[in-house]
């Protein structure tokens, strides 16, 4: 069962570049959002926040280790669905904040919103042949 979740889907090579493009880009992102979480796993919240300190070293570890996976291509479906519940929860707090989709400036659920869709889109589509799961995982050509 799980080497079926972690089976890496064959994709044109120009599909793959364009992955790895979208992996490493938008998992140096991640690592950035998770690092400063990381440093304080239990509390990077303020105190009285509604989310209890094992969720946020969740988040933390999913922001962080989610995006080293995924610029290595490792574990590809594991951190992306770990990344897309998390960004799940950034959406509805800030829909249920009262937050626009669009702000000019203040807070708002667009960014959550994109690096869900993306996290999606790679937990469905895979990491691609330029990937540690390609290799490991993956069709033997």
């Amino acid at each position: 069962m799980l080497k079926r979740f972690l089976r890496v889907t064959d994709v044109p090579f120009s599909a793959s570049v364009g992955l790895l493009a979208l992996r490493v880009v938008i998992g140096a992102a991640f690592m950035f959002h998770g690092w400063g979480k990381i440093q304080a796993p239990f509390s990077w919240m303020p105190a009285g926040a509604p989310i209890p300190g094992f969720l946020q070293a969740l988040a933390a570890l999913s922001e962080f280790g989610g995006g080293l996976a995924w610029i290595l291509g490792l574990l590809t479906p594991l951190a992306s669905l770990g990344l897309a519940v998390t960004m799940a929860v950034a959406v509805a707090f800030h829909v249920s904040s009262g937050d626009p989709f669009v702000a000019m400036g203040g807070p708002s659920w667009e960014a959550a919103a994109v690096y869900l869709g993306i996290s999606l889109a790679l937990l469905l589509v895979g990491p691609g042949r330029l990937s540690v799961d390609a290799a490991v995982f993956g069709t033997k050509r």
